[in-house]
């Protein structure tokens, strides 16, 4: 799958670079401000008179990319896919939960070969999703985002991206840092399409179902999702891709539990 590359990162423990917004790590790198730099006054002299010029150059220093690092399938242990895909252009956002309670982050990549194994058992192609997003705020690669997701309920995810959060939010609160990675996710999603926050939808407002579930989808219903994305209008995101071996040590480090002290406290903002 073809993903926006951004700044290099060739060992494992760049995946557990998470970026908080609520205090547990360094905030995104703010926007870009003008230097004003003023030149040196020149003097010129004339049997009239003496005429000063001032010179005002602006300068302006590029924005440095936020990067979220994304678990390539082949290092979380996708299967290929095992038909055609079906393509599409997306031009909106929907977030679904995976129903399942997951109780330690460690078994997140076992749950998504899961997931998959079952998703392609009901004649589809591949996983349903796009992204999904783990309890610790690890990001993994899904199907081709220009690929149409798949679903058991009657809408056309036809044009919609679809993100997954790992987890049971009609039973559970959402966590600190898988919130937090999410709000990035579709912060970058937002700016990659050109998909205005405010059109952010979850799977409920499209069919007959509760998912993404009551405690996330309360983020979007308050407008507390689409003002987190917002607020990250002026930055700039790039997807760092995790394969090969810096991948599988990744999420050697997530099965061991390594990469699973991030915040699990519930989303503060939410």
């Amino acid at each position: 799958m073809g993903l926006v590359t951004g700044i290099g990162m060739g060992a494992a423990g760049a995946a557990a670079t998470w970026f908080n917004r609520r205090g547990d790590g360094p905030p995104p790198p703010t926007g870009t401000k003008p230097a004003a730099i003023t030149a040196l006054s020149t003097t010129t002299t004339t049997a009239q008179a003496t005429t000063t010029t001032t010179a005002t150059i602006t300068t302006t220093t590029p924005v440095a990319a936020v990067v979220i690092p994304v678990i390539c399938r082949d290092a979380w242990g996708a299967q290929p896919s095992t038909g055609d895909y079906v393509e599409h252009q997306v031009t909106r956002i929907t977030i679904h939960h995976t129903a399942r309670l997951l109780e330690a982050n460690s078994a997140a990549p076992a749950r998504l070969r899961q997931h998959q194994e079952y998703h392609q058992g009901l004649g589809w192609p591949d996983l349903a999703y796009h992204y999904v997003v783990d309890a610790a705020g690890n990001v993994y690669e899904g199907r081709p985002v220009t690929a149409k997701g798949d679903t058991a309920t009657e809408y056309d995810p036809a044009g919609h991206l679809l993100v997954c959060c790992e987890g049971n939010f009609d039973e559970q609160e959402i966590p600190q840092h898988q919130y937090d990675a999410l709000v990035r996710v579709l912060a970058w999603a937002c700016a990659e399409f050109g998909i205005d926050p405010r059109a952010i939808t979850g799977h409920r407002d499209h069919a007959a179902t509760s998912c993404p579930g009551k405690a996330l989808y309360r983020t979007l219903a308050a407008g507390a999702l689409e003002a987190a994305v917002g607020g990250y209008a002026a930055e700039k995101f790039q997807l760092e891709s995790l394969c090969g071996e810096p991948g599988r040590a990744a999420v050697g480090d997530i099965e061991a539990g390594k990469l699973n002290t991030g915040n699990q406290s519930p989303a503060s903002d939410v």
